[in-house]
């Protein structure tokens, strides 16, 4: 009897991932990074009785890598830092909290450790020693396994992994504007705009002529700023409502898809149907005798007896077509005196009843 396929895929969960978003949506609404609010966070939602139920230690432990892997896949770019701090918080949560034994491990592939080191770097420059404490801490603990690929490589694989779709409200904005246009450069760009005014007027030659820049820059470029964050706010809101519309679609059309695939098979099974000629039962022993149909026109149908193998000729056969003699109408003949005078005198041979005859 075959085994019932998981309620999961190797990959992702998708009803555990529902939980991790809104764990995670929760945790960016608080506007921190502090550990203690993601814990309080994971003990109202209660999230340490995902692992329970599972009687299997073989599913369990298959589960726990899914619950690992989505934790890191919130932990990498290109989601915001406050999410990738709490796909750190909950990579902490899932292995103290896993029931195998030994645990599950962490893996983390090669090509991601740039990221890492870059994220580690940037805690470490911001302040947020509970964020490097944690990873510290699971560091010594040796839950991390280093491997080169982020999921095990086996045989029977399908060639599309089903992928979860990621959430745009969790996704990093683009902060390079904002951080390029702070208040220390506008103020010094403000003092270079009235430096270039000033020599301009101590030079009257060039006084009406020169006018390489506007007077109000940095009230132009402070507008320009603030346009651009006003547009990626509505551009970002709009993609989400957008996606949800996209999902409802997506799911009509492969609806619409199997039932036009569906009418399409069941239509060739009419036709090769139609197409067949059952047999008399008197004649169902034999081989089924093709006949021309009107719609066929020149087109026939071989027999069966036709396509079988020919039985090479016998030894006469071949006896005869090599020597070139007819040797059909030949006869052992009885032993006489004389024989009558034949075209082509044959060895005569002497039975046994001829010689019982004549002794």
């Amino acid at each position: 009897m075959p085994h019932a396929p998981p309620p999961y895929s190797d990959f992702f969960d998708e009803l555990l991932t529902e939980d991790v978003e809104e764990l995670l949506g929760r945790f960016q609404l608080s506007d921190s990074v502090r550990y203690e609010v993601f814990a309080d966070i994971w003990r109202q939602m209660c999230f340490s009785d995902v692992f329970r139920g599972i009687p299997s230690l073989a599913e369990l432990k298959r589960f726990s890598r899914v619950a690992l892997a989505t934790a890191v896949s919130y932990f990498l770019p290109p989601f915001s830092f406050q999410i990738r701090v709490g796909g750190l918080y909950l990579m902490f949560a899932f292995y103290h909290t896993q029931l195998c034994t030994p645990p599950v491990r962490i893996r983390l592939a090669l090509k991601d450790w740039v990221y890492i080191k870059k994220f580690l770097r940037d805690c470490a420059d911001a302040g947020h020693h509970d964020v490097l404490y944690v990873y510290r801490k699971l560091d010594a603990a040796k839950a991390f396994h280093y491997t080169a690929m982020p999921h095990v490589l086996t045989f029977q694989k399908q060639r599309k992994p089903k992928k979860a779709a990621v959430c745009a409200e969790f996704l990093g904005r683009t902060t390079a504007v904002q951080e390029f246009m702070c208040a220390d450069i506008l103020e010094e760009l403000g003092n270079l705009q009235g430096q270039y005014e000033q020599l301009k007027e101590a030079c009257p030659e060039v006084r009406g002529q020169a006018a390489m820049t506007h007077r109000d820059l940095a009230s132009r470029l402070t507008d320009c700023v603030s346009e651009f964050i006003s547009w990626q706010q509505k551009s970002f809101s709009s993609l989400c409502g957008k996606e949800k519309k996209v999902a409802g679609e997506d799911g009509e059309e492969e609806s619409s898809r199997g039932s036009s695939r569906a009418r399409l098979l069941s239509s060739i099974k009419q036709k090769s149907y139609s197409c067949y000629q059952e047999a008399p039962k008197s004649r169902r022993h034999r081989q089924a005798e093709t006949a021309e149909s009107p719609s066929s026109g020149s087109e026939q149908l071989q027999e069966p007896a036709a396509r079988q193998k020919k039985r090479p000729p016998s030894l006469r056969a071949r006896t005869q077509q090599s020597l070139g003699e007819s040797l059909g109408d030949s006869r052992t003949q009885a032993w006489l005196l004389s024989v009558p005078e034949q075209k082509e005198r044959l060895p005569m041979r002497r039975t046994k009843q001829a010689a019982a005859q004549y002794a």
